[in-house]
Order: structure tokens, then C-alpha cells, then sequence
């Protein structure tokens, strides 16, 4: 709920979804309540990123590393899985 921090020693929780289609990128508005996925809907940052690595290996290891070139949000970032 907080978001990516740029401060390395504030830990966030990223939490794996659903692939959507990519269509869904160009999507901002009102989900109706009671339908799948209620509520407002922003497009917060748009953007590519690029694996530092092997991102297969690396995601079942559960270390992925990675750097991300947004508008917003760029940097090196990695995704640790907790145990």
C-alpha cells in the first residue's frame, strides 16, 4: 500500500498478481463496486525494465534483481522473497 521507496533500508512487501492484458495500460477510471477489482484505477508510472541477471533463475532463487526506467520510478531494484 505504501509503494517503491528510494531508501534501500526501508523494506516494502510486493505481492505477485494475475497477468493482465496489456491493453489494461491505457485503462484510468471508476471499477463499479461489486465488480472484480472495485475502484479508482491510475496509471501510476509507465516505463520498461531491465534484468540484471538471469530473471528465471533469479525469481526461483527468490532474489530478483533488476533496474527499472520509468517516469517516474527508476533506479536498481531487487525483490527479495520472504521466508
Amino acid at each position: 500500500p505504501k509503494g517503491p521507496s528510494y531508501d534501500p533500508a526501508d523494506k516494502r512487501m510486493a505481492v505477485q498478481v494475475e497477468d493482465h492484458p496489456i491493453s489494461y495500460n491505457q485503462f484510468e477510471g471508476q471499477i463499479p463496486p461489486r465488480q472484480y477489482g472495485a475502484g479508482r484505477v491510475i496509471i501510476w508510472d509507465r516505463g520498461y525494465w531491465v534484468p540484471q541477471g538471469n530473471p528465471r533463475e533469479d525469481y526461483r532463487k527468490g532474489k530478483l534483481k533488476f533496474e527499472i526506467y520509468g517516469h517516474k520510478l527508476h533506479g536498481h531494484w531487487t525483490l527479495v522473497r520472504m521466508h
